[in-house]
């Protein structure tokens, strides 16, 4: 797939695939390894002006964690974690796009988890189709960021002895798009 340009991907809006589109996260847990996670329902839009200025917003349902550990799920999905039942999403809107001419993403934008809106930075790459086999243009976009989870109120804080957390305070938010242009068939 060629490398994007701003200029080079067509105005429109453009849709996240949900079958080629994938929300998760990374955590240190135990102090040892990595713990890793997702979401089934996210969804992403890319608004590209006739100017070639590029916004983002993405939802996440928070309910819709999955982890390989059931009881971990449901245990996600409690107040001390994504509390799904008072706060149903996790939203991200991006203030400031850049793309480089290789190609590369930096994304400015407000995060909100818990009723809780930070100002993240995530970075990654944009890649662009102007026709898949039914012609219809693409957007690729790969982004990551790492946050620290106690500003946000997912507060758990259980911890081994010794003081090492279960869970670190730092976690990493891994997106991984394709956009399709809204409005082609």
């Amino acid at each position: 797939m060629p490398t994007a340009t701003v200029t080079a991907i067509a105005a429109g809006t453009y849709s996240s695939d949900p079958v080629h589109s994938n929300v998760s996260f990374t955590v240190r847990h135990f102090g040892a390894g990595k713990f890793r996670g997702g979401f089934a329902e996210a969804q992403a839009t890319l608004s590209v002006s006739d100017a070639g200025e590029l916004k983002l917003a993405g939802d996440v349902q928070a309910a819709s964690v999955q982890v390989k550990e059931p009881h971990l799920a449901a245990h996600l999905k409690a107040p001390d974690f994504f509390d799904v039942e008072r706060y149903p999403e996790i939203k991200f809107r991006s203030t400031d796009v850049t793309v480089g001419d290789d190609g590369t993403l930096e994304i400015d934008g407000d995060l909100t988890i818990k009723a809780t809106t930070k100002r993240v930075h995530a970075s990654g790459e944009i890649t662009y189709s102007p026709a898949d086999p039914e012609g219809n243009p693409r957007v690729g976009i790969e982004l990551s960021t790492t946050i620290d989870r106690t500003e946000f109120g997912v507060d758990f804080a259980a911890q081994l002895p010794g003081g090492i957390p279960v869970a670190a305070n730092e976690v990493t938010l891994i997106a991984e798009l394709e956009l399709r242009k809204v409005g082609q068939e």
